[in-house]
Formats: structure tokens, C-alpha cells, sequence
């Protein structure tokens, strides 16, 4: 364990290095808020408002993960209370006023993971905007000195699962829905 956390050190100080990049902090600062509950949830309540048919239904699907998917990022961080790199790692830039909570798994990466991957099974050309986007989040808190690797790395893979889990299921959540309205 001690080699693998050695090993995330230096790739997030390899990372976290560029911080006082101008460009690169513009950046990260902005795309990291694709994955925070702010810019998700909104997403999501404006597609379902634009979208019908099946496109709705993957809609639908995302949000549920979105919030299915912040459950077990809560009990993880609960159970596996990891601090944050900026308080253990000397060298570690960050921004003003950051996260206190536990790091892992990073909730930021779970939620975009979780809200992306239904859009990618029902459309896989969308994968190609899509999970680049993703990765930028994940990247976007390493580099911000908020998330070790592993932290992302989890956070990808939960959102993922999450994603998939309930899209695979989206036709009875669907009908759920509808049956719960109607009656």
C-alpha cells in the first residue's frame, strides 16, 4: 500500500506542478464544476424539460444515477476517511477555501461518470465528447491538489456503474414514473 500511495504522490505533484498556469488553472477551475451538484442537477432538469421519447428516458436514467450515485460516495468516504492531498503533502497548490470533507472516492468524478455513461450507451458517438469530458473533471481535481489518483480513479468507475446500472433499468424506472403520476 505504502508504494501505491507513493506512487499517487508524484503523479499528483506532477500534475498539481502546473497550478499557477493561468491558462490551465482557468480551466480546471471551470470544468471541475461540471461534475459539482450545481451544474449536474441543473443539466438534468433542463434536458428532462427539453426531451420526449426514448431520448427522455436516458435523460431520466441520468439524473437517477446522479443521485443514486451520491449514496455510496457518502458511506465510502465514511468508512474510508481519506484526508484531502493539500493536508497531507506539503508541496500541494490549491485553491482558496477548499473541499474539508474525506477524498475518496472523488464525488465530483463520480457524478459526471454517472451522468455521462447513460448518454454514451444510448448514443456511443456522444463517447467521444462525453468521456474526454469526464476525464477532464477527473484530471480537474488532481490538478487542484483536491483528489489523489485513486480518489478519481474510483470515482470513475462508481459513476460508471452507477450510470449503467440504472440506465440498463431506465424502461421499468420509466413506466415507475408514469404509474406513480397517472394513479
Amino acid at each position: 500500500m505504502h508504494t501505491i500511495y507513493g506512487f499517487e504522490c508524484r503523479v499528483l505533484l506532477q500534475v498539481n506542478r502546473h497550478f499557477d498556469k493561468k491558462l490551465l488553472n482557468l480551466f480546471s477551475r471551470t470544468v471541475t464544476n461540471l461534475g459539482g451538484a450545481d451544474i449536474t442537477i441543473a443539466a438534468a432538469f433542463h434536458l428532462i424539460l427539453l426531451s420526449s421519447g426514448e431520448a427522455k428516458l436516458t435523460v431520466i436514467a441520468s439524473g437517477l444515477a446522479l443521485a443514486a450515485s451520491h449514496i455510496p460516495v457518502h458511506m465510502i468516504k465514511q468508512l474510508f476517511p481519506r484526508k484531502r492531498p493539500y493536508l497531507m503533502i506539503v508541496e500541494t497548490k490549491f485553491p482558496a477555501n477548499p473541499l474539508q470533507d474525506h477524498s475518496f472516492p472523488s464525488g465530483h468524478t463520480t457524478a459526471i461518470f454517472s451522468v455521462v455513461t447513460p448518454y454514451v450507451l444510448f448514443n456511443p458517438q456522444l463517447a467521444f465528447v462525453l468521456i474526454p469530458l469526464g476525464l477532464c473533471v477527473g484530471i480537474s481535481r488532481i490538478y487542484l491538489g483536491l483528489h489523489y489518483p485513486l480518489d478519481v480513479l474510483a470515482g470513475g468507475i462508481l459513476g460508471a456503474i452507477t450510470g449503467e446500472k440504472v440506465f440498463k433499468s431506465r424502461s421499468f424506472t420509466w413506466n415507475c414514473i408514469i404509474n406513480h403520476i397517472v394513479y
